[in-house]
């Protein structure tokens, strides 16, 4: 028997009257990925899960219980167990939460796609075989492989307190790259870094023809690197193309700022954040070219939503302006911690409290971060720099735990002298510590140069969640930062 949500929430209640708020959310996951590697069959596979979390308020504490059994009884069960958590917790009081963190809200979403009929699975593999044999454009080329992943998550969140909403999100990605070796030399090359082209859409983003055309120009480039002179290693500017900016957004803006970092709840695992509480409103970020948003607004972002699984509703919030930070990244439970319990500032927290499944809390995620574009043309930035490299397609990334100090390596590089780009380097890297580093963006593309990619992959939290980020940027310019070559 399928029992409806609300039947659900209604025996949840029952079971815990002494209850202050009682939440409902259902979760349920559908994906399924294609891979082909060297113009042959890799792997296929499908995947289904579901469940709920049912969350109770008691005494300022919120605690959780989880389960696979959709019944009545099973609601009831996981409502009994979150409650005796919350009533332990309260002898200790921990916290003081009120039901203000859950607000009542009712809406609908559904991933907005163009096209809604997959190809089959016939189709799916032929183009993945035949993108394989493009990318093998030399005898030197000792790899290929090429993916695309499906995936359908929908998330039903109610509350005794009147929230309703239902969110319908679809994602689709694909990839594929190329190794190439000659001698002792080594080089890869991939179609904008692995999983960046992952969006929220329909099968309109399987654009067949184009990525044929992009794979034959992955492949010349993974041979050309093998000519390559090593990336030189002093100071220069650094021009780094929109798929590398996604990764240093990510890892030096983004979870530098989520607010459970701020107040230390990381420590232990993934670690803190150099910005302090007492930074937020004042501390100069980067230079006054740097405006990073909080943006659940463009259709096709990876982590575009209208609420987050607290019921928050998602706008387009400034985290940066003019270089200077205005806001963390948390929710009204996080934003309520870092206040001290006053009233949150509607334009000092943001829609971002989300859980990976049923049975993980919602906890503080950066979701679509994105830096706006500028004014300045990619003919511009280049004409205006005496002594660059460009670099494009993350390869490999570290950064402390405090997410501070860094360093960079990318797929591929390009000297520019005297406002041109002269020639092709192997192997560039680049590091920096994160305040520094902003404070001397020196130029930030206009529209034209503004791209937007995802990462379906972050990990973060106790026990650990996987969940999907969305970031944009244009073409960006970084004065005198250190860059160097392989093994340096």
């Amino acid at each position: 028997m399928i029992y409806t949500s609300e039947s659900l929430l209604e025996a949840a209640k029952n079971a815990v009257p002494k209850a202050e708020l009682v939440t409902l959310r259902i979760h349920r996951t559908r994906d399924t990925f294609f891979a082909a590697q060297d113009g042959a069959f890799e792997s296929s596979g499908y995947g289904l899960d579901q469940g709920f979390m049912v969350e109770v308020l008691y005494k300022g504490h919120i605690a959780y219980g989880a389960s696979q059994n959709m019944t009545p009884q099973g609601a009831a069960e996981a409502a009994c167990q979150a409650f005796n958590a919350a009533k332990t917790a309260s002898a200790f009081k921990i916290a003081d939460f009120d039901k203000n963190v859950r607000p009542d809200t009712e809406l609908k979403y559904e991933t907005l796609r163009g096209k809604k009929t997959r190809p089959s699975k016939t189709e799916i593999f032929d183009y993945l075989f035949e993108i394989c044999n493009i990318l093998k454009v030399s005898d030197e080329v000792i790899d290929t492989h090429a993916y695309i992943s499906l995936g359908e998550e929908v998330i039903e969140l109610l509350s005794s307190g009147g929230a309703k909403i239902l969110q319908d999100f679809y994602t689709i990605g694909s990839s594929f790259g190329a190794a190439a070796r000659r001698g002792d030399i080594i080089q890869r090359r991939t179609y904008n870094g692995s999983g960046a082209r992952t969006f929220q859409g329909g099968y309109e983003f399987l654009n067949f023809s184009k990525s044929k055309v992009e794979a034959k120009r992955v492949g010349n480039e993974v041979i050309e690197l093998l000519g390559a002179d090593s990336c030189p290693s002093d100071r220069r500017t650094l021009v780094l193309m929109p798929d590398q900016m996604l990764l240093q957004i990510h890892e030096s803006v983004g979870h530098p700022l989520e607010i459970d970092r701020i107040l230390g709840d990381e420590r232990n695992f993934a670690g803190g954040s150099f910005i302090k509480p007492e930074d937020i409103g004042s501390f100069q970020y980067g230079s006054k070219l740097m405006n990073i948003c909080y943006d659940p607004t463009i259709p096709y972002q990876l982590a575009t939503f209208a609420a987050d699984q607290t019921g928050a509703q998602a706008k387009k919030t400034f985290i940066i302006k003019d270089g200077i930070l205005v806001c963390a990244l948390g929710s009204l439970e996080s934003a309520g911690r870092l206040y001290s319990g006053k009233p949150v500032p509607p334009d000092k927290m943001v829609a971002n409290q989300r859980a990976t499944s049923w049975n993980r809390p919602p906890i503080d995620r950066m979701a679509n971060l994105n830096l706006e574009p500028g004014t300045s043309s990619f003919d511009q930035i280049i004409s205006s720099i005496e002594k660059g490299i460009i670099m494009t397609s993350n390869r490999s990334w570290s950064i402390d735990d405090y997410r501070n100090k860094f360093q960079f390596g990318c797929e591929y590089g390009q000297l520019i002298e005297n406002g041109k780009i002269t020639k092709t380097v192997r192997d560039p890297n680049y590091r920096g510590v994160s305040q520094n580093f902003w404070r001397n963006l020196c130029a930030v593309g206009d529209k034209s140069t503004f791209h937007v990619y995802g990462t379906p992959n972050c990990g973060k939290g106790e026990p650990n969640q996987v969940i999907s980020v969305g970031h944009a940027s244009p073409v960006c310019a970084f004065s005198d930062v250190e860059v160097f070559g392989g093994g340096k």
